[in-house]
Formats: C-alpha cells, structure tokens, sequence
C-alpha cells in the first residue's frame, strides 16, 4: 500500500507557481526530495504536511485526505524542519509536558528511553543546548508518537558528519517495520545517496526527474572527453555540458549510450553529479 499519495499538487503565488508534482511513496521506503533553494520543496512539504492550502490537487497520508479527517491525518505526520521549534527558555520536561497534553499518541516512556540514550541534559535550558542536542530533541520528540510518515525539511542542515550518520540510522531503523516512510528533502545529496530508495527532483516548481534512486543511477552516464570529439547528434543528447580543464563533462541517459565512441569515457554518476547537470542544462535554455 502506498503510505504517501500525491496528485498533481499545485500552489500559486504572484511570483512563485508549483505545478502538477505527483509521486507515490510506499511503506517502508524513503524519498530524497532535492532541488535548489527556491525550486519548491518546501511549499510542496508545508502542502503534505497542510501548513499551507493547495490551489489544487490532492495528499493522502496512509490513505487518508485532510479534510476526511484532519486529526487522523495530522496524528499520523510528524515534521522536523531546520528551525528549532521550542522556545529558547523551556527544558526537557516543559517539551515531554506540552506534547503530552498535545498528542494523543505520544509516549512519555518512549520520549524517556530516546532522551536518555542520546545522553541529553535535563538540566540545561535549550538555549544551551548544540545544534545536534536540538535535532536529537526534535527527533525525539517524533518518535515518541505513533506517526507513520515522517517529513524532513533540511533538518540535517549544519550538523557535523558524526551527528548526521547517526541521524541517517535514526531514519533507517524507523522504517525498519514496513509500515512507515520518510520523505527527506535536503541539500546533502550524498545521504541521500547512503539511504534514499527513491529520488523526486524538482526544479522552478516543476518536476524534472522522479524514479527509483537505483533506476536512476542505472540510467544515466557521467561522459568526459574533449570538445572536440563532439558531433552535433551527441552534442544534442548530452545534459548539462560543462567546460573543465580537461575538456567537458555530461550527463547522458542511458538509452543514448550507443552514440559514445572511443575517444569519450563514461562512469556511473551520483546523484549529486545528475542533478547539477540537470540543472545547469534547465538554466541554459
């Protein structure tokens, strides 16, 4: 069963337009939802989320509209951005007291368990605590409910590589039951790359790639030469050609693999390296 359906979801703005984004996300999986600032993956995540109205289109969450039932529907997300979201003077048992009267679903022993084993300070008001301590806070503020997708918008930003392996775990055993997923928006393509099961790219509010992260590398070539081994059929299909100090470099889609000759090399890309390729070839034209 698909936990996250969306339906050519749109929202206007006078300078802004995200058109017609349509994905599915099953149980059990997680999707990186990248794009530049700006291109619309948070309006799309506050619109999942129903922070904000569509102009059109449809969510559902493990089967369930927002307006079927906004409570169950809210219940069942939970949401961590790049913001810290308490205020700067409470402590731990201010945060467990809130969420405890706030959400049905949420465990107190749960909330517990995670804060302890994250080793965070009881005693310190969260104005002291490190940009890791708050993430950790948020997470286990997550967690301690019952949600079953769970939505990240940039919330890794600024944290240390150790803090974010740990983090990259905390998202993988979550969905280790099958019955959750995540939809992970963020500017660190190489976690995706480490835990990602499907990729939605976007662009100017508009989509430009959506597949199966493993599809996706499977399909595309990273292609090096020198500019002058170009000939105008190849130099169509090539995306996002970029000069170097050794000549260019490309992405081309797999079916287009026949017209390369010997005097290019080809490898397998990351997605780091297809998505600035994409991009640069959409700002070209």
């Amino acid at each position: 069963m698909e936990l996250l359906e969306v339906r050519n979801l749109s929202k206007y703005y006078k300078t802004f337009r995200l058109e017609n984004i349509t994905f599915t996300l099953p149980k059990g999986y997680i999707m990186g939802y990248v794009g530049q600032n700006g291109a619309g993956k948070s309006t799309t995540l506050n619109l999942i989320t129903n922070i904000c109205r569509s102009s059109s289109g449809e969510v559902h969450v493990n089967g369930i509209a927002c307006d079927e039932d906004e409570s169950r529907y809210k219940e069942a997300i939970g949401y961590i951005g790049d913001e810290f979201y308490f205020p700067d003077n409470f402590k731990i048992r201010h945060v467990r007291s809130v969420l405890k009267d706030f959400y049905k679903s949420f465990s107190t022993g749960k909330f517990d368990e995670l804060v302890g084993r994250w080793k965070l300070d009881r005693r310190l008001e969260l104005k002291d605590f490190s940009q890791g301590m708050k993430v950790k806070l948020m997470f286990a503020s997550v967690l301690a409910r019952d949600t079953k997708l769970l939505v990240l918008d940039e919330a890794t930003n600024g944290l240390d590589p150790v803090v974010r392996a740990e983090i990259l775990k905390i998202l993988q055993a979550y969905i280790a039951d099958g019955e959750r997923s995540v939809i992970f928006s963020t500017h660190i393509l190489s976690d995706l790359e480490q835990i990602a099961d499907y990729i939605y790219f976007i662009h100017e509010g508009k989509t430009v790639l959506y597949d199966a992260k493993d599809e996706l590398l499977e399909n595309h070539l990273l292609v090096k030469g020198e500019r002058r081994a170009l000939y105008p059929e190849l130099s169509r299909a090539l995306i996002g050609i970029t000069d170097n100090a050794y000549g260019f470099e490309a992405i081309l889609t797999g079916d287009k693999a026949g017209l390369l000759t010997n005097e290019f090399h080809f490898e397998k890309p990351t997605i780091d390296q297809i998505v600035i390729h994409y991009i640069k070839e959409r700002e070209e034209q």
